[in-house]
């Protein structure tokens, strides 16, 4: 009969065979590093936000020259739009011919040139002209409408008392009396004595109303000045007693 044994077996250590560990470069890391920075804000300006700098008067005292502001494009894409939202939105073709707007200096040089990069990745706010920037006030189907200087703007027959007008500027100082087309918004400054808005682009296709597909998105922060920084707030309250369009 074998007898079994069931101890231990025990044999000579058999040393470990790894290759050399190879080092990556610190260059290489930086590069890769920086190209993965480049794409997530390239992708995140693409689809998700974009900063963008105000050269104009046009929606003083809500946003003075000079402050830049964060644009959600969730809006409209993926989120509804609403009255008195402020959004941004490519001009429809003759807009930037209003004197309201301006540009933002570039310089010259490789200044310019790093600019223009920090632009196209979303690091520094774009300038370009064919952006714009005002505030919704009619919806698609709405009748928006003012009986001229010294009036309320009224939406569906309701008179709007708007807040953030700026102080001792009059709801319009012309009078108009329109229906937004259908998938298009109905847009004014909050300056209105110097917004070149909707009203008075009532001889182009849409009677003055921009089409939703023209909108970049909707405006969330103020990010500068730090003095300013602060949340764009919906009013909901000026629209609150506002009906649906009529036949909506």
């Amino acid at each position: 009969m074998t007898t079994l044994r069931g101890g231990p077996h025990h044999s000579e250590p058999v040393p470990a065979r790894f290759g050399p560990v190879q080092s990556v470069p610190l260059i290489l890391e930086m590069a890769f590093t920086v190209l993965v920075v480049m794409i997530v804000s390239l992708a995140l300006k693409t689809f998700v936000i974009q900063s963008f700098f105000i050269p104009t008067q046009s929606m003083e005292d809500t946003l003075l020259v000079d402050d830049r502001i964060m644009v959600t494009k969730l809006s409209p894409a993926v989120l509804d739009v609403h009255r008195g939202d402020i959004v941004v939105f490519h001009d429809p073709g003759t807009w930037a011919d209003s004197p309201d707007l301006g540009a933002l200096p570039q310089g010259h040089g490789l200044g310019a040139w790093i600019h223009g990069a920090a632009q196209v990745l979303g690091f520094a706010p774009s300038s370009s002209d064919d952006y714009l920037v005002k505030r919704v006030i009619g919806l698609p189907g709405d009748a928006v409408a003012c009986a001229g200087p010294g009036q309320p703007l009224t939406v569906n027959g309701v008179e709007l008392e708007e807040t953030y007008l700026k102080p001792g500027v009059a709801a319009s100082d012309i009078a108009f009396d329109v229906v937004v087309p259908r998938d298009s918004v109905w847009l004014m400054g909050d300056n209105r004595s110097n917004s070149g808005d909707s009203r008075f682009h009532r001889q182009e296709p849409g009677d003055g109303a921009v089409a939703v597909e023209r909108l970049v998105g909707v405006a969330q922060v103020r990010l500068w000045p730090f003095s300013r920084l602060s949340l764009l707030r919906n009013p909901h309250d000026v629209f609150r007693d506002v009906p649906a369009p009529a036949g909506q």
